[in-house]
């Protein structure tokens, strides 16, 4: 009856087939960018494998309108999900009717997304057969890092010296951002199977708001589970846009945070490893850190990846995203508090010979006190206020430098060198 491109999407062409017959359903035609999937069989086989998979799991939970909450790829002449007519590649599924999807990130949308992405982590979680990695090293921090570094070692475009800074600004926090491929390299990390390209945008929701299917199925493969949450983050956390010029607009939404991991525990907690839960935060600043990476890096090789639409725009863009990671590295400690490590015990599947990793408040005191030239006198004042202290409920007691003396670092006496002590000669040690 009539084809219509599809505005959704910027990877694939994509049209929307209408049937004749109202009887009938209609169809969602795309041609595959095989220059970005240049594996069009293991890209199909990975989407057959998980479509299969989830909707047995529907199927065994006698969900109804199964149809609309999993994609359904039909089968060409030669019986693949797809048809190469000799210049591209072709595959159409079946349009889900009465369904929509949402582009506007809030705290109900986010939690939604949560919800939503960790199931679909959580349905996939024992599928028997082997997924294809279908673009190679795409989340893999080493082989980012790796490549700026070969672009500050070339420098082809001659750009490296007004960059400086921000290469050194990385390289500072490169092993801490490395963690997640050397815990994989010593078995305290998994891969699982993962969507890689989380956004809203990417699922489907039905007339009243409720979330049906996740879509947009290219990027499905083996990662960590930080490529579907951090990424997600990267985009909904964000209060400025990625290539956002002021930097005082881009900071991070932590009611965002809060939203989308409250759903993604909630359908993830069959599968998570303690570790998983713990490094949830490390995949908040990942992914703004990943992608200040790649565009420093190719802002360095003279504009060669991404598409630019003035002369500083990769820079433009790499500044943004380090600041939505320094941003978010600096309220690590607030995500940490926000994450259920109460609910870990209840919400992990594996608890056998681990430790319990759950927070707890502390209370904290500062002392401060004059400090003179008697040493006995000093000591007596600290213990005092030491044990008032103690006596309030502080777990943690912090003295001033140097208390045990009157504060002689304003002049250089060689006659002060005589107050060191040995660990074993000092009064202040118990």
């Amino acid at each position: 009856k009539e084809i219509k491109a599809l505005t959704s999407g910027l990877i694939n062409q994509t049209y929307l087939v209408k049937s004749v017959s109202p009887e009938e359903p209609d169809y969602v035609l795309q041609r595959i960018n095989h220059l970005i999937f240049t594996n069009i069989e293991m890209l199909q086989h990975n989407i057959e494998v998980v479509t299969r998979h989830i909707r047995q799991k529907l199927e065994a939970r006698h969900e109804e309108d199964i149809e609309r909450k999993v994609l359904h790829f039909l089968p060409s002449t030669n019986g693949k999900t797809y048809f190469y007519d000799g210049e591209g590649y072709w595959r159409i599924s079946i349009f889900i009717p009465r369904s929509q999807t949402l582009e506007t990130v809030t705290p109900e949308s986010s939690y939604l997304a949560g919800l939503k992405f960790g199931e679909f982590q959580a349905m996939l979680a024992d599928v028997p057969e082997q997924l294809g990695e279908i673009i190679p090293d795409f989340h893999n921090m080493e082989f980012r890092l790796k490549q700026l570094r070969e672009a500050v070692s070339a420098n082809i475009s001659g750009r490296l010296a007004e960059v400086q800074d921000i290469v050194d600004a990385i390289e500072k926090d490169a092993d801490t951002m490395c963690s997640a491929e050397r815990f994989y390299r010593e078995g305290k990390l998994p891969k699982r199977i993962c969507h890689c390209d989380t956004k809203v945008s990417n699922m489907l929701f039905d007339e009243n708001g409720k979330v049906l299917c996740v879509i947009d199925l290219d990027t499905v493969m083996p990662s960590f589970i930080f490529s579907d949450f951090g990424d997600f983050l990267r985009s909904a956390a964000n209060t400025g846009k990625e290539d956002e010029a002021d930097l005082n607009k881009v900071k991070f939404n932590m009611e965002i945070f809060k939203a989308f991991t409250k759903g993604y525990i909630e359908s993830a907690r069959t599968f998570l490893t303690p570790l998983e839960i713990e490094m949830l935060p490390y995949a908040a600043t990942l992914f703004p850190y990943m992608q200040a990476v790649r565009f420093l890096a190719d802002y360095i090789n003279g504009d060669t990846y991404y598409q630019t639409r003035y002369k500083d725009h990769n820079l433009v863009r790499t500044k943004a995203q380090y600041k939505l990671y320094y941003t978010a590295n600096s309220l690590i400690g607030n995500l940490l508090y926000n994450l259920p490590y109460r609910r870990i015990n209840s919400l992990c599947k594996n608890k056998k010979n681990r430790k319990d990793t759950r927070m707890r408040q502390i209370k904290a005191a500062a002392i401060q006190m004059k400090c003179d030239l008697e040493h006995k006198k000093n000591l007596q004042k600290a213990e005092q206020m030491i044990r008032k202290a103690a006596a309030e409920g502080a777990n943690i007691i912090l003295l001033p430098e140097l208390f045990e003396r009157e504060y002689f670092c304003q002049q250089r006496r060689y006659d002060f060198y005589s107050y060191a002590r040995t660990v074993e000669e000092s009064e202040a040690v118990a």
